[in-house]
């Protein structure tokens, strides 16, 4: 919220220094372009300036004709302080010195001092603060407050009152930043307290983020509390790999095990917010049921053998089984891993039965947009959202499908008065801010999406084919009102929000509804014709990634004859057709619609491989085990849903004797067929940058930063 009111600059003084600044811009922001800091507590750049804390005051003056500076008679806070022409600044007086010390007392005189037990302890702004700008003694004697103690605000975000200074920092995230507004300040003066409506549980999709903003230990994080001190811990940049928006996090860790995980600032993607999937959502790498050692099947058992004795096992039973083979992957491992994988699939196993997809309906070769109406199925990248005049979310629960996306959507409703349409089954959180709701009856999506077009061409917004139109007749707002009850006056009305300027969004998970294809066609063709951008997201880490290397049936990337999708590898398996399947980094059971089939499947099928992090189902059903190190204990790279490739560094040690997606691949390729080796991940993308034009220019010494966009295949 700390956005410039203007292009034009201005001329200001920060300590008798000129400078140019934007008109407007924050004080507490300007200085900073001098290498200079104002102490804050209730402040943060995202959010509208409120004042509250007072930290920041500053003398103020203006500069006279005859050059002389006449300042205020009282100091101002420069966090609500927008610069204007002539204005000086001084940071560094003596009455701002008094003023900090003075403020910091009174902060204090309720505050406890816990710092020793204090999970906030070590990287705290009011102990660094405190340390200084603060008094060096303290003349408060008398008994402080005292409120309970870890009262818990949810199972994730526990509060301590004593320690609350009243920045307002969680509640004005929970208005202006999540919108789920569960927050507020409760009574007044020193009673005044952040609080859910009714002492409700905090059920914000968001909560976490609350934790990091607040600059005291008022907020801690219920599974971190008491488990180290901030210097305990060792911190490395890393990627959320559980979903597919690419948060950038600070991954914390301690003897060898995940601690916490904080938000990581990557303007691109998510700024520096979190969802609570993301941040909470990492135990997995602590795992009890971690996957450490080979096992190979002998009679009813798996016992525990070497990496050779596997390749031993399998490599004989891929390389007979050729076309009999299949392997299916899950959408978060690597770019790396995927590449050998194929590699491995289509020239040593010889086959193309290989996919990554587990929606109900999977799109061969000729289905996809880019083939079928020469339409790029993702046409907008994160940040863009913000300048949208209006966003149409068809089929999707955006919080909870594309938690950080939600953010940005809702920033550009709430920053720059975006029209949000929201056409869905059930209510969802961009409900709060939509300007219009579709809500269909569940199963209509398709007429629906027909309608929209219908009503585009009935405006003259778009044209389209006289076949088309002849189509569309069955879709006039008023036919589609008795099929999805949707009223044919809002129908018309998103349908006239559409046009250059607007973005649509919807994910793969519309590839699970009935008459999905031509769902998906007809709400891309919304966008075709009206100029709006279209953009159907993956949900996975690196689906993305799996259909630019070509982890599909049609062969992307290699270009030979198509294969077996999921579903058909699968039937393939319970019918006795495939021989030999590799599941790598999934579990049929969670991840495909129909339990009955993975179950024939598996038990039907001659020789399977289970290769994962940790246990799953279907290991009891694996002739071969293999261990296989989670993604922060890797090196490799993942392209997040807007396409942009960012790198994950390794992080912690891989767990016993698992090794990377990628190594194993290439280990059984050169068992196969005998030949260089490639010695590390950087090499593979090398070879990825050379072979697949989409990967040109994601070669590791370019992905520092904010990471690189694929480049157009």
């Amino acid at each position: 919220m700390a956005a410039v009111a203007s292009t034009d600059t201005v001329t200001i003084l920060v300590n008798d220094v000129e400078l140019q600044v934007p008109k407007g811009e924050i004080i507490v922001e300007s200085v900073k372009r001098l290498g200079l800091e104002i102490p804050i507590f209730c402040y943060h750049s995202r959010m509208k300036p409120v004042g509250m804390c007072r930290m920041c005051l500053v003398e103020v003056g203006f500069k006279q004709p005859d050059g002389s500076v006449r300042k205020m008679p009282k100091p101002q806070a420069a966090c609500t302080l927008p610069a204007s022409d002539g204005m000086a600044i001084y940071t560094d007086t003596e009455m701002v010195h008094r003023d900090r010390k003075s403020v910091l007392e009174l902060l204090l005189i309720n505050h406890p001092l816990d710092c020793p037990i204090c999970d906030r302890g070590g990287e705290c702004p009011l102990q660094n603060n405190t340390l200084i700008y603060g008094p060096s003694t303290s003349r408060y004697i008398e008994i402080k407050r005292h409120l309970p103690k870890a009262y818990p605000l949810s199972s994730y975000v526990t509060l301590d009152l004593e320690r609350c200074i009243q920045c307002g920092r969680c509640v004005r995230f929970t208005e202006e930043i999540s919108g789920d507004s569960q927050l507020a300040f409760r009574f007044r003066g020193a009673s005044m307290q952040p609080s859910t409506f009714e002492l409700r549980n905090f059920e914000s999709k968001f909560s976490g983020n609350v934790i990091e903003i607040c600059p005291v230990g008022a907020l801690t994080n219920a599974e971190y509390r008491f488990r180290a001190r901030p210097w305990d811990l060792e911190t490395r940049p890393a990627i959320c790999t559980l979903c597919s928006n690419g948060c950038n996090v600070w991954f914390d860790y301690r003897a060898g095990k995940m601690v916490r995980m904080n938000g990581r600032t990557n303007e691109a993607v998510n700024e520096e917010w979190t969802c609570d999937k993301g941040k909470f959502g990492h135990e997995f790498y602590n795992d009890e049921k971690r996957l450490k050692n080979v096992l190979v099947r002998r009679g009813e058992k798996l016992i525990e053998s070497e990496w050779a004795t596997a390749y031993a096992d399998l490599i004989p039973r891929f390389e007979k089984a050729g076309k009999k083979a299949a392997v299916l992957m899950g959408g978060s491992l690597s770019n790396e891993a995927y590449y050998m994988v194929q590699k491995l699939v289509r020239n040593g196993f010889k086959c193309n039965n290989l996919d990554h997809r587990w929606t109900k309906h999977l799109m061969g070769a000729n289905d996809r947009l880019e083939t079928k109406m020469n339409f790029k199925s993702v046409q907008t990248q994160i940040a863009s959202f913000e300048n949208k005049s209006a966003v149409l979310i068809f089929g999707t629960s955006l919080a909870d499908e594309q938690p950080i996306l939600f953010l940005r959507v809702r920033k550009a409703w709430f920053q720059n008065g975006a029209k949000v349409v929201v056409a869905h089954d059930s209510p969802t959180d961009a409900d709060s801010f939509a300007h219009l709701i579709l809500r269909y009856k569940p199963g209509t999506e398709e007429a629906l999406a027909n309608a929209i077009l219908a009503a585009t061409v009935e405006s003259g917004k778009a044209s389209v084919p006289d076949a088309v139109k002849k189509q569309l007749v069955d879709f006039s707002p008023e036919k589609a009102e008795k099929i999805t009850g949707v009223p044919a006056a809002q129908i018309r009305e998103a349908a006239s929000l559409m046009g250059p300027g607007a973005a649509i969004i919807t994910t793969h998970s519309l590839l699970n509804v009935d008459k999905a294809q031509d769902t998906l066609e007809a709400v891309a063709a919304v966008g075709m014709t009206t100029g709006a951008e279209f953009n159907c997201y993956a949900l996975n880490a690196n689906d993305i990634g799996a259909d630019a290397v070509g982890i599909l049936p049609d062969g992307k990337a290699a270009g030979k004859d198509e294969g077996l999708n999921t579903h058909d590898i699968l039937q393939d398996c319970a019918n006795g057709k495939i021989e030999s399947l590799w599941l790598m980094g999934c579990d049929p059971f969670t991840l495909h619609p129909d339990r009955h089939l993975v179950e024939r499947a598996l038990e039907s099928v001659e020789f399977l491989v289970v290769q994962d992090i940790a246990e799953t189902e279907a290991l009891s059903y694996a002739s071969v085990v293999l261990p296989m190190c989670a993604p922060a204990e890797d090196d490799g790279t993942y392209t997040n849903m807007e396409g942009r490739v960012q790198r994950l560094k390794p992080v912690l040690d891989a767990k016993g004797n698992a090794k990377s997606a990628w190594r194993i691949a290439q280990e059984v390729i050169l068992r196969i067929t005998p030949g260089a080796p490639i010695f590390n991940p950087k090499d593979v993308m090398a070879e990825m940058a050379g072979k697949l034009p989409a990967f040109a220019n994601a070669t590791y010494d370019r992905l520092e930063g904010e990471g690189v966009v694929l480049s157009e295949a």
